[in-house]
């Protein structure tokens, strides 16, 4: 974990969820997530601290506990720090019990509440609207990116830097992963057309290794663009048999040769979901109900 200059006064901690970092005149920094843990926490603030540099302000991207995990730890240790998130993702952040029972389809197995829910109460002290938004006197500009996540967002600060959540896999993460996690395939494309109209100089992902310029950013939206569409099209082709969600998901899961674990059998099963209101919606396939089981075939 180290943090490096992007330009002026943007930073960001290269991480496994890079923190974007943006200082102040004061000393006090904007961070953009806050890590996986309290012990993520810590470190960033240990290096913080080594560069001059004060934790006041953060912004949470979305609720996922790799963007959240060191809010409690920030808050309980700076008692001034302040909290913003979009409304959508106060809800979540502030119970998140609700991302489990979303993804699990009731009360979560401890499998989940344990990689997932910290157990302890936090407050969100200010939502973002998308537009301009003025923090410590300094402007920047919230950018709705749904799809991932109802509520996720971006923020751009004045030196022409976006930071852009996980609106985007890397080049890496999707030779490695493949199949996306995505809750709205509608909102995810129309994401992907947002930052194709956006116009900064330097792009970052939470998950990626290198800071993008717009032709590259360019590229990579047309990547992550034919590598959904190829996910929504094996599942056209395979429903042209009959298939369950699971048995949707089984069938996927062999063909691509996916390495899962429980947590992300889980994932997976939010994006087959979500494949499955795509195309339903789009009047491209059925369902029927035989033998106590559901099932989705092509019209």
């Amino acid at each position: 974990m180290e943090i490096k200059k992007i330009k002026g006064k943007t930073y960001y901690i290269s991480s496994g969820t890079n923190i974007g970092v943006y200082l102040f005149k004061d000393k006090y920094t904007l961070l953009i997530d806050s890590g996986n843990n309290n012990q993520q926490a810590k470190k960033i603030i240990k290096l913080l601290s080594e560069n001059n540099m004060n934790v006041k302000y953060i912004i949470n991207t979305h609720h996922h506990i790799d963007h959240t995990g060191g809010n409690y730890y920030i808050k309980d240790n700076f008692s001034g720090s302040i909290l913003y998130a979009s409304e959508k993702e106060k809800l979540y952040i502030e119970n998140d019990e609700l991302f489990c029972k979303q993804i699990y389809g009731s009360a979560p197995i401890k499998v989940l509440r344990k990689e997932f829910m910290v157990s302890k109460d936090i407050s969100i002290d200010n939502k973002l609207e998308e537009g301009l938004e003025k923090i410590n006197n300094d402007k920047f500009d919230i950018i709705k990116l749904p799809g991932h996540c109802d509520g996720q967002i971006g923020i751009a600060t004045k030196d022409r830097v976006c930071f852009l959540a996980d609106s985007l896999m890397s080049e890496g993460i999707i030779d490695k992963y493949n199949m996306p996690f995505i809750s709205d395939i509608d909102k995810q494309f129309n994401t992907y057309d947002k930052i194709l109209e956006l116009d900064y100089e330097s792009y970052l992902l939470s998950h990626g290794s290198k800071v993008y310029n717009k032709e590259d950013m360019e590229k990579l939206v047309k990547k992550n663009k034919d590598n959904l569409h190829r996910y929504i099209d094996m599942t056209k082709e395979l429903l042209d048999q009959p298939k369950t969600r699971e048995g949707l998901l089984e069938e996927i899961i062999i063909l691509d040769e996916i390495e899962i674990d429980y947590k992300e059998y889980h994932f997976l099963n939010t994006t087959i979901g979500a494949m499955i209101t795509y195309l339903y919606e789009r009047e491209k396939i059925k369902y029927q109900i035989e033998n106590g089981r559901l099932f989705y075939y092509n019209r």
